[in-house]
């Protein structure tokens, strides 16, 4: 399992959110899920340290997301 930090866009409301996933790609296919329609982007570079841990995600696929938003203008 990974753990990546997300950007998710809708116009100028700038969200950030942290998905465990299998993969990256798996990462980002959850968070396309999770806010359909709008812009999703893998930050990077990406938190070495954080990155692989044991374990299965809890819950369902997405249960580790969390999120921060932010507004910029």
């Amino acid at each position: 399992m990974i753990k990546v930090s997300m950007e998710v866009r809708e116009g100028a409301a700038l969200s950030r959110a942290t998905v465990q996933a299998e993969s990256i790609q798996e990462a980002v296919s959850i968070t396309r899920g999770r806010y359909p329609g709008r812009d999703v982007r893998v930050i990077f570079p990406i938190d070495a340290e954080g990155f692989f841990f044991e374990g299965p995600a809890e819950g369902n696929e997405w249960a580790r997301l969390s999120v921060e938003g932010a507004s910029i203008g």
